[in-house]
C-alpha cells in the first residue's frame, strides 16, 4: 500500500523538453529593437519593437507590431502601431492589465537625446479583439520623481569615493550638476520590461534614465490614470529594472549594469510594494551592459533571461532559479555564436504554461554586407532549461 500510494503521488509522465523559434519578420536592414511580448485574454500572443534608421536620432524610428493567433504557426504581417510624425517613438512596452486591458507604453524623443523623452501611454479595454488594435485611449504619463533631487545627491556623494578618474567620475559630477534641474528631472524616464501589477491592483511600472543612469519605478493606484513614483534607485549605471515578486511579497529588481567593473547585473528590493528601495548592488550573474528580463512562473520557480557574458552580446542564455533567485542551477543558451547580436529579451509565461520570449537579433548576411536585422521569437518550456 505504501508503494502504491508513493507511485500514485508521482506524474504520469515527465514533460518532454520543447524548444521552437522563428522571425516575426525577415531580417532587413533597418534597425529592428527592444521588443515586447504579452499574451492577450484570448490566447493570442502579440508583440511590439521600434523600427527605423537609427534610434533617438532617427525621426522616422517609429513602433511596429505583430499577432501571432493562438493555434497559428505564423505571426501576421507587421504594420505600425504608433508614430509620431518628425519624432523618434523607441522602447515599446505591451502588458495586460488586471482589467483585461492591453496597455501600450513608450517615450517619445523630443529632440534626439534620450534625455527629452516624454512617456505616452495607449490603452485598449476590448480592442485587442480586431486587429489592428482598436486605442480607446491615449495620454502622457506625468509624474515628479519622489525626492529625486535629494536622494540624488546623497546617492551619489556617497559613491564618489569609489570612483576613479575618468568617464564615471565625470558622469557622476554632472549628475550632481543636473540634480536641481526641474525639467531634466520630469523629462527622460523610459520603460524596457514589463509592468508588474501587485495583487492589491498596484501597477509599477519600471523606468530608467540616461541623464542620470539610473533607475525608479512608476507607482499607480488607480488603473493608469494617475501617477507618482518609489524613491530613486541611485547607483552608478544600475538600469532597465525587470521586476519579479518574492512570496513573502518582496520585490526584487534585476538591472542592467551601465557602470564601472564588475559588470554584473545589479540589484535591488523592496518590501513596501515598490515604493522604497535597498542599496543597489552587484549580483554575481554577468552583465556585459545589456537589458535582462526576469518572469515569476506560476509552479515558484523564476526565468532569467540576459546576455550572460561580461563582453558583447552574442551569447542569449535563459536561467532557471527554483529558490527565488538565491541560486540559477538551471542554465541554457538560446543563442551563442561568435558574431551577431542577440539582446533585449522579453519573456512571459502563457496561459498553457511554456515561456514565450522575443529579442533583437542582428547578424552579417553570408557574403558580408550591412547585418541584417528583426524581431526573433522563441517558444519553450522549463524542461527544454533544464535538459542536460
Amino acid at each position: 500500500m505504501r508503494l502504491l500510494a508513493l507511485a500514485m503521488a508521482l506524474p504520469l509522465f515527465a514533460a518532454e523538453p520543447v524548444f521552437e523559434s522563428q522571425f516575426i519578420f525577415a531580417p532587413q536592414q533597418y534597425h529592428s529593437h527592444s521588443s515586447s511580448i504579452v499574451e492577450l485574454p484570448n490566447g493570442d500572443l502579440f508583440a511590439v519593437w521600434y523600427i527605423g534608421s537609427g534610434e533617438r536620432s532617427a525621426d522616422d524610428v517609429r513602433i511596429e507590431a505583430a499577432r501571432l493567433k493562438k493555434g497559428a504557426k505564423q505571426w501576421s504581417e507587421r504594420y505600425t502601431i504608433a508614430d509620431t510624425p518628425g519624432f523618434p517613438d523607441c522602447n515599446p512596452i505591451v502588458f495586460v492589465d488586471a482589467k483585461k486591458r492591453l496597455m501600450l507604453m513608450w517615450p517619445v524623443i523630443l529632440d534626439n537625446h534620450w534625455e527629452s523623452a516624454l512617456l505616452v501611454n495607449r490603452i485598449s479595454n476590448d480592442g485587442w479583439k480586431s486587429d489592428p488594435v482598436k486605442w480607446s485611449d491615449t495620454s502622457n504619463v506625468l509624474f515628479i520623481p519622489r525626492n529625486l533631487e535629494t536622494r540624488l545627491q546623497e546617492g551619489i556623494k556617497a559613491l564618489m569615493p569609489q570612483l576613479q578618474q575618468g568617464k564615471d567620475l565625470k558622469e557622476a559630477q554632472t549628475a550632481l550638476e543636473r540634480s536641481s534641474n526641474k525639467l531634466l528631472n520630469r523629462l527622460g524616464w523610459m520603460p524596457r520590461v514589463h509592468p508588474l501589477q501587485l495583487p492589491s491592483g498596484r501597477l509599477l511600472v519600471p523606468l530608467y534614465t540616461d541623464t542620470y543612469n539610473m533607475s525608479l519605478i512608476a507607482i499607480s493606484d488607480d488603473h493608469g490614470s494617475t501617477w507618482t513614483t518609489s524613491e530613486p534607485m541611485v547607483s552608478l549605471g544600475g538600469v532597465q529594472p525587470a521586476l519579479v515578486r518574492k512570496k513573502d511579497g518582496t520585490i526584487v529588481a534585476y538591472m542592467r549594469d551601465n557602470g564601472p567593473p564588475p559588470h554584473r547585473v545589479l540589484v535591488s528590493e523592496s518590501k513596501d510594494d515598490g515604493m522604497n528601495w535597498s542599496e543597489v548592488r552587484d549580483s554575481d550573474i554577468p552583465n556585459p551592459g545589456s537589458s535582462v528580463d526576469v518572469v515569476g512562473l506560476r509552479d515558484g520557480s523564476w526565468a532569467l533571461i540576459l546576455n550572460d557574458t561580461e563582453k558583447g552580446r552574442n551569447r542569449l542564455s535563459v536561467w532557471i532559479s527554483e529558490d527565488e533567485g538565491r541560486t540559477w542551477p538551471y542554465r541554457r543558451a538560446i543563442e551563442d555564436h561568435d558574431s551577431g547580436g542577440f539582446s533585449y529579451p522579453s519573456i512571459i509565461q502563457d496561459s498553457n504554461g511554456f515561456l514565450q520570449a522575443t529579442y533583437s537579433y542582428s547578424a552579417k548576411p553570408q557574403g558580408g554586407g550591412r547585418d541584417q536585422q528583426s524581431i526573433k521569437h522563441v517558444r519553450f518550456n522549463k524542461e527544454w532549461v533544464k535538459q542536460r
